[in-house]
């Protein structure tokens, strides 16, 4: 996307970046770009490299290599500016819990050196759905409250671009249906979204994914993009004895992946084996049927193939 400027150049334009500890590469040459006013999910096991990544973004850890831009900014010369753009939303709650929500807010704002700070306490108090619990105590809160609070927080000083670092993990469904549904009225009006994410359905609603592994990137686009990408065949294994036919499969070709789904098998191949004669043999207690694979699917071969499985 070079030569792009201005409201047509991403919100997020990085190419080789690499950030080691220890002489480890944790993110080992890792290219992400992300339209703006779109919500790109950034999928990967723990340990991949996906905070690494989000504060190297942000200005908060320097590249060891690589380069890019952030908001159109360096992000190795202009990480300060790049700070004063950006709500980072980090895995653990970071507000004082002895503090009300109002207070909160008002301390933060205050960190940010606003100038009408209690005219945007106020708006992000009445834009998150907090007015009934603004006086109340941070450390009262349930999970999907006190998101909603850290999410207030960050948007406080108007970014442009929020990273958000698996802001869902321990919130129960509602609280993560509804925490969407704002993040999607926040992209709505312009702001671009990062969010790293362990659930797939969480995944799917997503405009772009990025599937990252030992650091690196695996895959990149739509859903259906990365879908397709993963050239994965499928099929649905269910009936009596599928636990042990599931068994037999992957002590007997190692490159098959039998994946639990309720009481069936997911059974997926992406090396060109063919289903093994033996699983559809006359008068065998199950039935194989092929199917289209789903983005769990995908997401499990992808990271085997960024172990080396």
């Amino acid at each position: 996307m070079a030569g792009q400027s201005g409201a047509d150049a991403p919100a997020i334009q990085v190419t080789g970046l690499v950030k080691r500890f220890g002489g480890r590469a944790v993110v080992d040459r890792l290219d992400i770009a992300v339209p703006r006013g779109r919500i790109c999910g950034f999928l990967g096991p723990n340990g991949s490299g996906k905070t690494t990544t989000l504060r190297m973004l942000c200005g908060l850890l320097e590249p060891d290599e690589g380069s890019g831009t952030c908001l159109g900014l360096d992000i190795r010369r202009d990480a300060r500016a790049i700070r004063r753009r950006v709500g980072y939303m980090t895995q653990r709650f970071g507000l004082y819990e002895d503090l009300s929500i109002a207070e909160n807010l008002d301390f933060v704002a205050r960190a940010w050196g606003l100038r009408q700070r209690r005219r945007a306490v106020d708006a992000a108090v009445e834009r998150l759905g907090l007015a009934q619990r603004r006086d109340q105590l941070a450390g009262t809160l349930s999970g999907g409250w006190k998101q909603r609070l850290a999410l207030a927080a960050c948007l406080l000083h108007e970014p442009e671009l929020l990273l958000l670092d698996e802001p869902t993990a321990g919130v129960d469904p509602q609280a993560r249906r509804e925490f969407w549904q704002q993040l999607h009225e926040l992209s709505a009006q312009g702001l671009t979204v990062l969010v790293s994410t362990h659930y797939m359905d969480e995944a799917e609603r997503c405009h772009r994914l990025a599937c990252i592994a030992l650091g690196r990137l695996l895959a990149e686009g739509t859903v259906d993009e990365v879908i397709a990408q993963a050239r994965l065949r499928t099929w649905v294994l269910r009936g009596p004895d599928a636990a042990r036919a599931a068994q037999r499969l992957q002590q007997e070709a190692p490159g098959w992946m039998a994946v639990p789904f309720g009481s069936t098998f997911h059974l997926s191949s992406d090396d060109g084996d063919a289903l093994p004669p033996w699983l559809r043999a006359p008068g065998v207690p199950w039935t194989v049927e092929p199917a289209a694979p789903g983005l769990e699917d995908v997401f499990i071969a992808l990271t085997r193939r960024g172990h080396g499985a």
